[in-house]
């Protein structure tokens, strides 16, 4: 068995997301996580399998020519974990242009890797405008300094509020 992961975005309908978690049983995989959203109109989302190695062409042909969707598949790949630890951050405030790059900016300059990004738009009845919501899953060094992360994404607008736990 080794990981596959795989991406996709189309047209929805009932019964997809079943059709492809079958054709992987059907070919001796294990479904390990996957995330599914509709965005702009269409059906998105990615997953990843374990699946014998024999059988990565067969899946990637099969999918290949999927009528509802545009798939891309990758080989999985394996490394050792590192002495790090998962930090997860909340972040909420007045929606700006430009936030989700400033914020991704910081952690990129802190040099920190994100693992899961999932951010969106609310609305904010009592202020009259959008209310941005981000959730951030990120990895840190044991030692990492995370009042100095958390000063530093609040700088981004004075209303940001900005939460950050230790997973």
């Amino acid at each position: 068995m080794k990981p596959i992961i795989f991406t996709l975005v189309g047209s929805d309908k009932p019964g997809l997301i079943s059709d492809l978690a079958k054709t992987v049983y059907g070919m001796g995989g294990n479904w390990l996580g996957s995330n599914f959203s509709h965005m702009a109109g269409h059906f998105a989302g990615f997953v990843q399998i374990d699946l014998p190695v024999e059988k990565h062409q067969a899946l990637i042909e099969l999918f290949s020519q999927h009528p509802d969707l545009k798939m891309h598949l990758l080989p999985g790949l394996t490394e050792p974990p590192l002495a790090q630890q998962s930090v997860q951050i909340d972040i909420m405030g007045n929606d700006k242009t430009g936030i989700v790059q400033e914020i991704t900016q910081i952690l990129s300059q802190f040099n920190l890797n994100i693992v899961k990004f999932d951010s969106c738009l609310e609305s904010a009845p009592n202020w009259g405008g959008e209310l941005f919501k981000a959730k951030a899953i990120i990895t840190v060094a044991t030692d990492f300094d995370l009042d100095s992360l958390r000063e530093k994404l609040e700088s981004v607008a004075n209303d940001l509020m900005v939460d950050i736990e230790i997973q």
